[in-house]
């Protein structure tokens, strides 16, 4: 099990090896970041999104949270960080593309499918609850389909994608990219059991990478 003194150790295999190593590319960093690739992820930690995709640093702008959900547009005054990191890698980084990615045997899109925290407090599962309720209607849809088996997990944990995938489009200035040609946007799930990606085409479908 890995505590906070490994990861300390880690960092010093970091900096006496692969940070010398990329020390040119660390001092071009350190003037400024050009990703072209923002990825939404799960905060899960089996689902590590530079691992996945076999990147370097700089290359991609990742925001990792409860199921890789994106809320839908809100002018509210609240507190959004999904919300924030989207505009400032969009309007700001001028990211080309955005990759939302789900995964396998994923405890959000469970809790949202089973309703786990229903009624809980905060502390307790209620902001768990109160965060995947983004989910609702994907739910409903999902049971009414495939009920609440193992075929209806995969199924909600593929919908975590279609869901955050249809608010991403709720942004003014996300549409306005894709039409012109400035942004792509794309869906991907990653199955741990197997290691496989899915990448979803336009029906909405996935399919082997």
């Amino acid at each position: 099990m890995t505590h906070f003194t490994d990861l300390v150790d880690g960092y010093r295999r970091f900096r006496s090896a692969d940070y010398r190593r990329q020390r040119e590319r660390w001092a071009q960093l350190a003037e400024a970041q050009s990703p072209k690739v923002m990825v939404i992820a799960c905060s899960d930690s089996r689902v590590e999104p530079a691992q996945i995709f076999d990147t370097l640093p700089g290359e991609i702008f990742v925001v990792r949270n409860v199921a890789n959900l994106v809320p839908p547009f809100e002018n509210d005054g609240g507190r959004h960080g999904v919300s924030a990191a989207l505009e400032f890698a969009v309007t700001r980084l001028n990211v080309e593309e955005i990759v939302v990615m789900g995964h396998g045997m994923c405890g959000g899109a469970h809790a949202a499918l089973t309703e786990m925290f229903q009624d809980a407090a905060p502390g307790d599962g209620g902001f768990v609850h109160a965060w995947v309720s983004l989910l609702d209607g994907a739910r409903d849809r999902v049971k009414a389909k495939y009920g609440t088996g193992p075929e209806a997990s995969r199924e909600m944990e593929l919908e975590t994608v279609r869901t955050s995938i249809a608010n991403l489009r709720t942004f003014p200035f996300i549409p306005e990219r894709e039409a012109d040609g400035r942004l792509t946007v794309h869906g991907a799930y990653f199955a741990i059991a197997d290691g496989v990606l899915h990448v979803m085409d336009e029906s909405g479908s996935f399919a082997p990478a």
